[in-house]
């Protein structure tokens, strides 16, 4: 059977489009307000969600997300109400959602304890900004107990042995860094992304997201033609900055990733 992941690249694809994969960070407002955001998403026609555990040293994310991060550490979220977030969000939604992570949160929590609450709360993968594809082995055999997949992350800088030994993993698909350094607005795209992209897919079978910096529908466009998914985060961690915690902040969300759903459409 496939996965929801799988049949959302799927989908995707049958409709000439790359998959959107927009970002927010749990607890920001609050976790009451992030549950109304991810359906929000949902509605807008995100294909799968990217949930952001807060973490206290959060190295490979930018000012937006670190600000993001603070927050829902001060709204006091924590992973278990992460996964509760998850779990509320079940209730109403079927979106495939990847939890966006440090390894440290998991460390506490205990890895295979955190791989049964992570699935049973609805959970289908997980992303790891800070343990390399060499250290992953036990993580990965961790979460396959449970039937969630790992996401691995590659950049531009990855060597041609890394990205093949991520083959290994078969993963449900693959998050591509559009550039070196941490998360954030960019104003374009870097040369020779489009080839990177399209060798990592080559490489490893499997989809390819991209993500880091795309913030605008132009961008989104452009890298839709070429990627099987794209990851938008710190435009819409600003847009909820800005909205902050009232009950219209979850339709101008939903205004908003719309316009970038368009975006994914492939001419």
């Amino acid at each position: 059977m496939r996965t929801r992941i799988e049949q959302a690249f799927r989908r995707a694809a049958r409709a000439k489009r790359a998959a959107f994969i927009p970002f927010i960070m749990a607890g920001d407002p609050t976790p009451r307000r992030s549950v109304e955001l991810a359906l929000a998403l949902d509605r807008a026609g995100a294909d799968i969600l990217e949930l952001g555990v807060p973490f206290t040293d959060p190295i490979a994310d930018g000012p937006t997300i670190q600000r993001a991060g603070e927050r829902a550490l001060a709204a006091g979220t924590t992973l278990p109400t992460v996964l509760h977030v998850v779990r509320e969000l079940r209730y109403s939604s079927e979106i495939p959602v990847v939890l966006f992570t440090y390894y440290n949160p998991v460390h506490a929590h205990g890895a295979a304890r955190f791989a049964i609450d992570a699935a049973a709360a609805g959970v289908d993968a997980v992303l790891f900004t800070d343990v390399p594809t060499e250290e992953a082995a036990a993580l990965r055999e961790a979460l396959a107990k449970v039937e969630l997949g790992l996401v691995p992350l590659l950049a531009p800088t990855s060597t041609r042995s890394r990205v093949k030994a991520v083959k290994r993993f078969d993963p449900e698909f693959v998050y591509f860094v559009s550039r070196t350094g941490t998360t954030g607005i960019q104003e374009r795209l870097e040369e020779g992304l489009e080839e990177q992209v399209r060798q990592v897919r080559r490489l490893t079978g499997a989809p390819v997201a991209v993500g880091f910096g795309l913030s605008s529908a132009d961008q989104v466009q452009r890298v839709a033609s070429f990627a099987d998914g794209v990851v938008v985060g710190s435009v819409l961690v600003d847009l909820i900055a800005a909205l902050g915690d009232v009950p219209g902040a979850a339709r101008e969300l939903q205004l908003a990733a719309k316009s970038l759903v368009t975006a994914t459409r492939r001419r």
